[in-house]
């Protein structure tokens, strides 16, 4: 097993308690209908395995108004996006390939920040990548593997995102990761990781039927799949689909249930049953080919509930934010304050609303225009009642791994490897981080 190497992990800039602590007033501080990108209370107050998200490498000089004024609307424009009044405009007709080009910059940076702890493991790592030849698609047997801080497999999960073609977050609070590997020959078919829902969004909570005191009630029982997908060469056999489903499995159901039994909230000072209930995600660029359609015998395993608003803040996630947090720390004050968590900024979001509104610039420049797709998978009959506070039970499924990967097995993975016959060309050196950009399935 390898030890991530202290210099493996991104650093991060002030203290990670008043960073966290400050998500806390999130509700409280926010418009009202305005969706806010930030994790639920009861998620912060969970802890064990939250990661500050506010990763920049710091800069010696802070920049000037002007500078930093020049800087932003530069970067934005080099992006794709046309800053017109004050606000971003999107071009039309925008394909995938296009939203990819938009998010080049922001995977750039997150690539040169993880390549100094990962780039020297990386010839051990991609040996859990398969060549073509090595999957036997009638052999294929899907093992669901927990990633433990500190361990090869966290390597392995940060080295597969980074294949992603947006920049994937480490999740918000309450986390659990998984590798998805083929017991038939060891090798990696693909990987999710659970974390926190954003407090407030609107298509999601009017699906589900939330007031706001319901939602602050019972958001602990969702969590978020902030990403998900298959790697190469699984991933042209439709493995994206058979991630999707496992995610909805007993067996990671019981794993939340098992990490999180007597846990008494720190915030709410209460010790909530850790009923996992529902889970939701967004797609990575715009509409998604992997939730859809994932219907069998009568149930449709992640519904389509809507779009997010196109807000966010990775399209200053490219060089530029350094900078921003230089500039903020230098002149703004933070809007959070709390004694038993320190103080800071709450977020990259108030970090950038603050530096914007100083040098300005409008502060709905956070609304990039991508809107991305709102999937939620109801793990029981009832979750939806459940969730509303309507009933105390949400009659869960039961959905073990090998019943889930026998459905797929049948609808989709049999089917498409006896026409599609591509995934046996390929190497597992064209995953090579360094040398190829080879993206997986993305959800």
């Amino acid at each position: 097993m390898l030890t991530i190497p202290s210099d493996c992990a991104e650093s991060c800039v002030g203290s990670v308690t008043g960073d966290i602590m400050s998500e806390l007033t999130a509700v409280s501080t926010a418009p009202a209908g305005e969706v806010i990108d930030s994790p639920s209370l009861d998620g912060i107050a969970a802890g064990t395995d939250c990661e500050c998200q506010v990763t920049i490498a710091r800069n010696d000089t802070t920049p000037s108004a002007d500078e930093l004024r020049d800087s932003i609307i530069e970067i934005l424009e080099s992006q794709g996006y046309i800053v017109k009044s004050g606000l971003i405009e999107m071009p039309d007709g925008l394909t995938k390939d296009d939203y990819r080009r938009m998010n080049q910059l922001a995977v750039a940076k997150k690539l040169e920040v993880s390549g100094p702890g990962l780039q020297r493991y990386e010839r051990k790592l991609i040996g859990h990548i398969a060549n073509g030849w090595e999957v036997c698609p009638d052999k294929i047997s899907p093992k669901l593997v927990l990633v433990k801080p500190g361990s090869e497999e966290e390597l392995l999960f940060r080295y597969a995102s980074l294949h992603w073609s947006i920049p994937v977050s480490s999740g918000y609070g309450r986390r659990l990761r998984f590798l998805v590997f083929d017991a038939h020959n060891g090798k990696l078919i693909g990987l999710f990781g659970l974390g926190d829902p954003v407090f407030a969004l609107r298509d999601r909570d009017e699906w589900i039927g939330w007031d706001t005191e319901t939602r602050k009630l019972r958001l602990y029982h969702i969590m978020d799949a902030f990403v998900l997908g298959a790697v190469p060469p699984y991933s042209r056999l439709l493995c994206g689909k058979l991630v999707a489903m496992l995610t909805l499995s007993n067996e990671v159901r019981e794993t939340f249930r098992s990490k999180y039994a007597d846990h008494v909230s720190l915030i709410r000072k209460e010790e909530r049953k850790p009923i996992l209930a529902m889970i939701t995600t967004t797609s990575a660029l715009g509409r998604s080919s992997i939730y859809n359609r994932i219907r069998l015998n009568g149930i449709d395993y992640w519904k389509s509930v809507g779009f997010t608003q196109g807000s966010g803040e990775f399209h200053f996630s490219n060089g530029v934010y350094a900078k921003i947090r230089s500039y903020v720390e230098a002149n703004c004050t933070p809007t959070a304050k709390h004694g038993d968590w320190g103080t800071g900024f709450r977020s990259r979001r108030e970090v950038i609303r603050k530096c914007l509104t100083s040098l300005g610039l409008s502060p709905r420049l956070i609304y990039h225009g991508i809107r991305r797709e709102i999937f939620a998978a109801p793990l029981g009959s009832k979750a939806r009642d459940f969730l509303r506070g309507r009933s105390d039970d949400p009659e869960l499924y039961d959905w073990p791994t090998d019943y889930l990967f026998d459905l797929f097995r049948e609808r989709w993975l049999l089917r498409r490897a006896a026409v599609y016959t591509d995934y046996l060309g390929f190497r597992s050196d064209d995953y090579l981080l360094w040398h190829s950009n080879a993206a997986g399935e993305e959800g």
